[in-house]
């Protein structure tokens, strides 16, 4: 499916022609100073790898067509990436979500939206969201259908796979994104605040992946994405919910993993950094904490997108069981936990010898109590 790219999209393509074009500006006379620039242009005894119909124009125009001729292969690439695949994208209605949404269309996906357009504590209802992101999506050549279903009921999450079955007819990809914040210190932290973050976050993850396997399974074929957080992997003050939904995410992503793997079935997770609804709520009174918030404004949703449709399509066919993170213009991949430092007694422990032989033993290989930004400080790039 050839799609029209719009706003954001094609004021990239511009600005990239824009920089290539002032690039080749300032680039000199080949027959003075003969240059290689990798994936930009290449001269001399290397023009036979240029596009067709380059070779033989002058550095400026030659340095241009390869840039256009780079973007269109790209585009194409990128366009075909996952043609004829259906994907179900949960809390589409905005931020990364919305933006994994639009770039699986622009791949080539056929996308069913779900977003029931609450607020960011998960109240209210409204589907202006959802229909914004079927707007756009429609708009470039796209298709989509929407589904208002909450994800934290079983019954309601399956009928969002059903809604995709009953729409397109199958079901290849599930980007599991949908959540709800409800941020406090634990010892303020309700019974409710806690079930609302849990029943969106991990439970919602769960029963829709569970809704899709059986189609999965049937089919031999199919991908999860789902959204952890550093929170989570790392930690964070004032979200006790919050973390333990997100890294509980990635232990349920492993069992899916390697539950579903002789089904060719697919399971990873990405922690996204971005400045979104989700983000928005951070602090911002002290100098740091201002700081820190015009940092994190530079790394935009749809910095993520990228990465959710790759590990969604067929170039990702040996991945799973991971746990990636985009940051910026950076890819990060996570470890799992696994044993650091080790101490043996022949004789068995008691608490005293653990506290006289075993902890100085261990000490100094303790994890740190540092928080996501702590271990992230430097600035996106």
């Amino acid at each position: 499916m050839a799609l029209r790219q719009l706003d954001q999209h094609d004021d990239s393509i511009v600005r990239h022609l824009g920089k290539a074009q002032h690039d080749v500006d300032q680039l000199p006379d080949p027959q003075r100073t003969p240059i290689k620039r990798t994936g930009v242009v290449r001269y001399g005894s290397e023009m036979a790898d240029l596009p067709p119909g380059v070779k033989g124009m002058p550095p400026a125009a030659t340095a241009l067509a390869w840039g256009q001729n780079s973007i269109r292969s790209r585009r194409a690439m990128s366009e075909s990436l996952l043609h004829g695949k259906v994907a179900i994208v949960t809390g589409a209605g905005g931020g990364i979500g919305r933006e994994i949404a639009l770039a699986m269309a622009l791949a080539g996906a056929r996308v069913l939206i779900n977003d029931i357009g609450a607020s960011l504590g998960g109240e209210g209802q409204s589907g202006t969201p959802a229909q914004q992101t079927k707007l756009i999506i429609e708009q470039r050549g796209g298709e989509a259908a929407i589904s208002t279903d909450s994800v934290a009921d079983w019954a309601s999450a399956r009928s969002i796979v059903t809604a995709a079955l009953d729409h397109f007819g199958r079901v290849d990809i599930v980007v599991n994104n949908a959540g709800i914040l409800r941020d406090t210190i634990f010892h303020k932290m309700t019974p409710e605040d806690w079930t609302s973050v849990i029943n969106v976050h991990l439970n919602g993850t769960f029963f829709v992946s569970r809704a899709a396997a059986d189609v999965f399974r049937k089919q031999e074929s199919g991908a999860f994405v789902h959204m952890t957080s550093t929170s989570g992997l790392i930690g964070n003050f004032g979200q006790a919910n919050y973390a333990a939904a997100k890294l509980g995410i990635t232990a349920l992503s492993k069992s899916i993993a390697l539950d579903m793997t002789r089904y060719n079935v697919r399971s990873n997770c990405i922690a996204p950094f971005a400045w979104s609804r989700m983000t928005s709520s951070i602090p911002a009174e002290t100098p740091e904490q201002k700081a820190r918030v015009e940092r994190l404004k530079q790394m935009t949703p749809d910095k993520n997108a990228p990465l959710a449709v790759f590990l969604a399509s067929d170039a990702a066919k040996d991945v799973t069981g991971q746990v990636f993170g985009a940051r910026m213009n950076e890819l990060f991949l996570f470890s799992s936990p696994r044993p650091i430092r080790s101490v043996h007694s022949a004789e068995g422990w008691t608490p005293e010898t653990i506290a006289t032989r075993a902890l100085p033993a261990l000490q100094s290989s303790f994890m740190p109590l540092d928080r996501s930004g702590e271990v992230f400080s430097w600035d996106p790039v």
